[in-house]
């Protein structure tokens, strides 16, 4: 490894709906004082803690393979990542997706490793979900805890001109892409593992 920092596990929620516009996303600020991206507008997530899990229908068995492709040394279980996913999108914004319907509710669309030189590393896995899926009112934060402020539907145009990480930028950029009919060629791998950063795609 190029950087002694541990890389951890993180899963993200990329929530989507269609508006007068087409294709929204919501998105929230991190904090001026965090350590990680402070500042920036980032989807909600984070990283994996021990007890998460969820049941392997919340992501189609295609999904379910590829997030197990290309591990890196104790990564966790496809399950463990889905059930981040669904925890971190009710902290950060008090919105749950129904998992009772045993239905797929999110799909595996981006992986990125931090690069080196960063304050925090992550292994991080996007998910994109269709708010469809979501318990009650999709405009209701109240539940949400305090990590992320200005929790906000915008359109996927005037999204690229908030103050993003680049990667949220470039998963943005396949978002639009995916929404927009796009076909299947694997999930895109920014793999930042090593000395020499790598794109993969996970088929």
């Amino acid at each position: 490894m190029s950087d002694l920092l541990p890389i951890r596990a993180a899963a993200t929620v990329i929530l989507w709906r269609n508006g007068p516009d087409g294709p929204g996303v919501l998105m929230g600020q991190r904090g001026a004082g965090a350590a990680f991206m402070p500042s920036k507008y980032v989807f909600p997530g984070g990283a994996v803690d021990a007890d998460d899990h969820a049941a392997a229908h919340a992501v189609a068995p295609d999904c379910h393979r590829r997030l197990a492709l290309r591990p890196l040394p104790k990564t966790p279980a496809p399950e463990a990542l889905v059930g981040a996913a669904l925890r971190e999108l009710h902290e950060e914004t008090g919105l749950q997706l129904d998992t009772s319907t045993g239905t797929p509710l999110m799909r595996f669309v981006f992986r990125a490793i931090t690069p080196p030189g960063r304050s925090r590393r992550f292994d991080a896995r996007f998910f994109l979900a269709d708010a469809r899926h979501v318990v009650g009112d999709a405009d209701d934060f109240s539940r949400a805890e305090d990590e992320l402020g200005h929790l906000h539907w915008i359109g996927l145009k005037e999204a690229r001109a908030l103050d993003l990480p680049f990667i949220t930028e470039v998963v943005l950029a396949e978002v639009t892409a995916l929404l927009g009919g796009a076909p299947d060629q694997g999930v895109p791998f920014f793999d930042n593992s090593g000395d020499i950063p790598t794109f993969r795609r996970l088929t």
